[in-house]
């Protein structure tokens, strides 16, 4: 043997030695390995919002169409009060509403009588006077408001009075009797919808929060 194969054969060996000892160290992959996860940069991200302003009053447009007569008295009436909120009004008007209701009903007119108009007063009191001279009594029940709306809103800047008009529709029970007892009308069991459109109003610089109905109808 030559002394160029011996070099040749030392050589091959040294190179397998070498494979399998980087085998060891590095082991193999066999199959599907997931690429390494990305390094996630801890730096927060900056999201900008663009902030809109001068944009449309919800409380307002909830309840009338924007650039509407309605909806310029409702803005005159909250720059003269900016305590004022459509949505808190119209919730104190439905319990306003069962309030005034159910007193009228039951007779009971001097525990009303600080939120009535003198006109509403007098119509209301006439009524429940002439069915004491008739010797009838109701006996109400007030089930609850189904359907409430704004329907109207005006604005005096000169007197700073503004007069809010809603439609409500409401559920009841109503019974009349008579002197002797007798069921001249209605039924305890029988539930009737009633439909009314009041009008409250207040002057907005006053110091006084309550409203006064001023108007009725259906």
């Amino acid at each position: 043997m030559n002394s160029s194969l011996v070099q040749l054969l030392v050589l091959a060996g040294i190179a397998i030695f070498l494979v399998l000892r980087l085998k060891n160290v590095l082991g193999t992959r066999e199959g599907f390995e997931k690429p390494p996860e990305a390094v996630q940069d801890s730096t927060p991200v900056r999201r900008e919002f663009e902030v809109i302003e001068g944009g449309p009053d919800r409380d307002i447009t909830d309840h009338a169409e924007e650039g509407s007569a309605q909806a310029d008295a409702l803005a005159q009436m909250k720059a003269a009060d900016p305590s004022f909120s459509v949505n808190e009004f119209l919730g104190g008007a439905s319990g306003a509403y069962e309030m005034i209701l159910m007193a009228f009903e039951a007779g009971d007119m001097d525990s009303i009588k600080g939120f009535l108009s003198d006109d509403v007063f007098e119509s209301f009191d006439s009524v429940v006077k002439m069915r004491e001279e008739q010797g009838l009594s109701v006996d109400a029940t007030f089930v609850g408001v189904r359907e409430m709306r704004l329907k109207d809103a005006t604005y005096n800047a000169s007197t700073t009075e503004g007069e809010v008009t809603v439609k409500f529709v409401a559920e009841l029970t109503s019974v009349v009797t008579n002197a002797e007892g007798e069921v001249v009308e209605g039924s305890a069991k029988e539930i009737k919808r009633q439909k009314d459109t009041w009008t409250f109003a207040r002057v907005m610089s006053s110091d006084d929060p309550n409203w006064q109905l001023v108007a009725t109808g259906e």
